[in-house]
């Protein structure tokens, strides 16, 4: 790869260690736990990000969807989804059946939404890489983290079926999803800038759910 590809594969590493990224993906393994919900998300939201370095799309880029605070209100929907479980059915398997809750719309919808600084730096690099090169390369990067936290997290639920200790960091997990996602809700709505805190927030929750499954993994 050139310098260009490797900082776009960089970019979309970035992207993906985002919290809001990991708090849905989490958030969305602890209702329906499935390997591929990381792949899935990541798809979905590289393909947006895909159609955006064409140039035929620069009217999209015009609309102001900021002002419908979509990905606020879809953290809200899995902080909401991670509460009731954690409150009311801890034992239970959730809610299955809102189409929301499908990986890949869900990663179409955040990339529709608010754009961070790695996603912006992304989309300038189009005047150097083609749209369909670019996009596939931030894509490939959003996939490392994404698919990576999406199948750590899938692995923990399934331990939590037979696993006291797993059931315990499934339950500090769900905490930490609903904590994060309200937190950036709040931050969002009232106009708060959390870039400079991303990061770090991220690889905190990144570390966690890391953390938390070696716990699960040790013997009682």
């Amino acid at each position: 790869m050139s310098g260009l590809e490797l900082l776009a594969v960089a970019l979309g590493m970035r992207h993906g260690v985002d919290p809001d990224h990991l708090a849905a993906v989490d958030g969305l393994s602890r209702i329906r736990p499935s390997p591929w919900n990381g792949v899935l998300f990541a798809l979905g939201h590289g393909a947006i990000v895909t159609l955006l370095a064409f140039p035929a799309a620069a009217l999209l880029q015009r609309v102001d969807l900021e002002a419908l605070h979509l990905p606020a209100l879809l953290l809200l929907l899995v902080a909401g989804l991670n509460l009731y479980r954690l409150l009311r059915e801890p034992r239970g398997e959730g809610p299955k059946a809102l189409p929301l809750l499908n990986p890949l719309l869900l990663g179409l919808l955040f990339g529709l939404g608010f754009e961070t600084a790695s996603q912006l730096s992304a989309l300038s690099l189009s005047a150097q890489l083609s749209p369909l090169r670019l996009g596939l390369l931030f894509t490939l990067g959003m996939l490392l983290v994404d698919g990576v936290d999406g199948l750590l997290a899938s692995r923990l639920q399934n331990l939590a079926r037979d696993s006291l200790r797993a059931r315990q960091a499934s339950r500090a997990l769900g905490w930490a999803v609903v904590a994060v996602a309200l937190g950036l809700v709040l931050a969002e709505l009232v106009g708060v800038d959390l870039e400079a805190l991303a990061l770090p927030l991220g690889l905190g929750l990144f570390l966690l759910l890391v953390s938390l499954r070696v716990y699960a993994l040790r013997p009682a």
